[in-house]
This record gives C-alpha cells, structure tokens and sequence, in this order.
C-alpha cells in the first residue's frame, strides 16, 4: 500500500476528490513561514535555497506547523525556482527581493542551455519527502503531504525578467514578440516542474498543489493560447500518478474556469473573489473542488471577527463538490500563530 493509499481516509483528501468529510479541512498557504519562531530559529543564518536543500532541515520546517496548528494537511516547505537551480540555472533567492537569475533567458539558445530535470538532481528532495511521510503517518492519526510545484508562467516570468516583477512587460513582449522562443521555454518548463512533482509523489507525497502566482496578469485569451497548455502538460503527467491535483494562482477571477479546465482536481480561489462566485465558475456542486480562501489579514483582525468569517466561507462551501479551507494566499509574516491556532480548531470543529 502506497502512503496515498494509507491515508485515504484523510479529510483532506476526501474533500479533494468530492467526498463527505467528518469536518472541513484545513490547511494554510506559507503555513511553514516567517509567521513561526520556531521557524524564525531554524532558518537564523541559513538562505532560503540552502534551506531548502537540506533534507532535515526542511523536515523540520514542513513539520513545525503540523504540530503547532494540528492542520490537516502538511505542504512540503520548498520554492518556486528550486527546480532551476537544481539544473544548474544561475539564481539566487535575495532577502527582501526574491528570485533573481543573473542571465535572463532571451533566445532560444538560452532555453536549450537549460537541461532538463531528473531525480539525480534532487537527492534531497525524495530524502525529505520521505522523511516527511514517515513522521506524518504518526500524526493526527496519519497527515498526508503535498507536493510543490511553481506552474510553467510564473517560472518563465522570474527567468525572462530576471526577478520579481509587476508589470511582466518583458515576459509579456517574448509570449507576443518570439512566440516560437515562448513556447519553447514553457515546455522546458513545464517538463521541469512535472518531474519535480513526480519525484514528490514517487517519494510519498499524497497531493500536489501546482502554484501560478503570476497569472492573473493575463487575460482569459492569452492565457488561454500562450499558458494553459503547458500547465495542462504538467497536470496531465501527475494527473497518471493518481493524486489529486490542487491549481492556485493570484488574482486570477476571470480565469478560474480556464484553470479548472487544465486539468486541476481542485481550484485554489484567491480571497478577492466571493467563494460562492468562484464555485460557480469552476462548474457548481457538480463541477471542481476548490480551496479557500479567508482574506489573510482577517487574522489581524478581532478573533470573533475573523471566525464569523470563516464560518461564512465554510457555509459557502457546501455549494462546492468538495471545499477545502484555506486563506486565499500566503501568511502574512507579521501574522500572530494563535490566531491560526484559533482559526483551525474552528474550521475543524465547524459542524459539516
């Protein structure tokens, strides 16, 4: 029996795949952060790469908010551009910034010179995914684990531009201006993420989220011709490995159904868009599973006020084939832990 298989019976992987739950799940975006002194601790000292490629120490840190919060879901503590540096892309995370690659890929040449990903370039990621599944079988009577992937847009956008950017105007004049060396990056790319998830899941993992935080720069058509699919790509490869498949992007109303459509199990929805809204645009009760999606800085907010709204997001849930709860992004660094404390145990004790 595969670690899927064992922790079948999971909430959250029950409200994945549109079945009936014994409460509502719960898990948060970033819930391995900045937010945790544990965290804070671990990480004193140690980049944010080096981090993540270290197997023990991002067991340590992908455990740290299981125990605190008793979530129902445990989200493998990694980064979007850590598959590129595995192959060799010349990249460092820099404080305060971000991703920042020191040659920008701008010709097809460029893309070729990027290889491709195999499990030799990750030992320590399938050492640390294995880890995990062994630990989280003993907790909360077994927590599943979930992959981590950035999706092929918001890759290709660190890459062109060579950082974090607003505007995206440089990936953008590549997508209209040399379509032919766009489609050979997001191919490039969407063949390094899939094999990213697929060395999680080979390894244990239960669930794999595909992060396109970007995408709500386009529009439904562009996105539509230039992005969904090489992300369908990317979900269609872990979707024969037999583990539901989360999509999440920022800001992305207008495209949920296109990101539903790409082969997604569940849609991650942002906190800008009303959930009863967004479960209609992913099909309804008979449609997509979502997640989400409390705004984050509601955890600033009066506790009885930030439950009050929980409570309505959960009821608004119910129109969904299956509701995960979430925040509708990342912590927020400055976030108290005992807030989410108190927002967990009332998600979980919210009558279903």
């Amino acid at each position: 029996m595969t670690a899927a298989q064992g922790l079948a019976d999971s909430a959250f992987l029950k409200a994945a795949r549109g079945e009936a739950v014994p409460h509502t799940p719960v898990w948060f975006m970033r819930q391995a952060g900045r937010s945790l002194p544990e965290y804070l601790k671990v990480r004193e000292g140690v980049g944010m790469l080096e981090s993540c490629l270290d197997a023990d120490l991002t067991t340590e840190i992908t455990l740290q908010p299981v125990r605190r919060y008793g979530v129902d879901a445990a989200i493998f503590f990694s980064d979007i551009v850590l598959p590129l540096k595995a192959v060799g892309v010349d990249l460092d995370i820099k404080p305060g910034v971000g991703p920042v690659v020191a040659r920008p890929v701008r010709t097809l040449a460029d893309v070729e010179a990027i290889p491709d990903l195999t499990p030799d370039a990750v030992p320590t990621i399938t050492r640390a995914v294995r880890q995990l599944v062994a630990e989280l079988a003993g907790i909360n009577g077994g927590t599943p684990l979930i992959g981590f992937a950035g999706a092929p847009f918001t890759v290709a956008s660190y890459l062109v531009e060579g950082g974090p950017s607003k505007e995206h105007a440089l990936t953008k004049a590549m997508m209209f201006g040399a379509p032919d060396v766009w489609d050979a990056l997001m191919r490039k790319i969407a063949g390094i993420s899939a094999a990213f998830l697929e060395v999680q899941v080979a390894a244990g993992a239960s669930a794999v989220q595909l992060f396109d935080s970007w995408a709500g720069a386009l529009t439904p058509g562009d996105y539509a011709t230039h992005v969904m699919p090489h992300s369908a790509d990317v979900l269609a490869r872990v979707g024969t490995l037999g583990v539901p498949r989360i999509h999440f992007g920022v800001g992305t109303t207008n495209l949920l159904t296109l990101m539903g459509e790409a082969g997604a199990d569940v849609v991650g929805i942002d906190w800008r868009t009303p959930l009863a809204d967004g479960i209609a645009r992913v099909g309804g009760p008979e449609g997509h599973c979502v997640q989400g999606n409390l705004d984050p800085t509601l955890v600033f907010a009066p506790t009885e006020v930030m439950l009050a709204r929980a409570g309505e997001i959960i009821e608004a849930g119910r129109s969904a084939r299956g509701h995960i709860f979430n925040l509708g992004h990342g912590v927020i660094p400055s976030t108290d832990p005992d807030q989410l404390k108190r927002l967990t145990e009332f998600v979980q004790a919210y009558p279903v």
